[in-house]
């Protein structure tokens, strides 16, 4: 068993802002903006079931991708158009995990365990229900196995663009009720024992923004703190 972790949802350059991060360790998962035509309806920021004002960028179509049953979506989906997160999604095999991360900004009086500002922390994850899909096999596969994804960002789009495409088993998926914080309360830029121990990454230079890759022991971690106070990360 292994896994890898990658960021997703809202940030400071699309749409702007990122989803909340509050002092009990619960969030909102706030998607990023849909940056392409597409084929079928999507809906917008305002359709969305947040507290956070999104009025700004009411109008604007969302990229909801990962796709969470919890919060709208019909199945555990996700599907990527770039090469550096496709490949390591690419090398999982079902049963396998994958973990998502975001950015997340403080509010209110930040707890101990939390950045004054920001962090980035682990928002949920799907167990694969299948090995992964790439874009071209995903074109030869039969209609039946195709439309698991039909509610997928990337297949309604106009043009289907995902180089990989990611199923997650409902019985073995979800998205968080508290996060998994992947920074020291120090400050959102700096890695915790999860990134700089457990993961490949060095937690040096922008390792918020890149995919992380965890054998079976750093998976099991994660697993396991999925359901601990955020807290339990730093008093580890």
């Amino acid at each position: 068993m292994r896994s890898v972790a990658i960021n997703v949802a809202a940030n400071t350059n699309e749409p702007g802002f990122r989803g909340p991060l509050y002092p009990d360790g619960s969030f909102e998962y706030i998607p990023i903006p849909e940056a392409k035509p597409t084929a079928q309806s999507v809906p917008t920021y305002a359709d969305l079931d947040v507290t956070t004002d999104v009025s700004g960028v009411a109008d604007r179509p969302v990229h909801f991708d990962p796709e969470f049953p919890e919060v709208g979506g019909e199945r555990y989906t996700y599907g990527d158009e770039h090469g550096v997160k496709a490949r390591p999604l690419s090398e999982l095999s079902a049963g396998d995990y994958l973990f998502f991360y975001a950015t997340l900004s403080t509010t209110g009086d930040p707890p101990a365990w939390a950045p004054e500002r920001w962090g980035a922390c682990v928002i949920g994850h799907f167990r694969l229900a299948r090995d992964p899909v790439t874009g071209e096999a995903y074109r030869d596969l039969p209609s039946e196995e195709r439309a698991v994804f039909d509610s997928n960002a990337h297949v309604r789009r106009a043009e289907f663009d995902a180089e990989v495409l990611v199923l997650g088993d409902p019985d073995a998926s979800r998205l968080y009720e508290t996060v998994v914080p992947l920074s020291r309360p120090s400050g959102g830029t700096d890695a915790n024992w999860l990134v700089t121990e457990r993961s490949s990454d060095s937690g040096k230079g922008p390792w918020w923004r890149r995919p992380m890759r965890f054998d079976e022991d750093g998976t099991e971690t994660l697993l396991s703190l999925v359901d601990e106070p955020p807290r339990a990360v730093a008093e580890r």
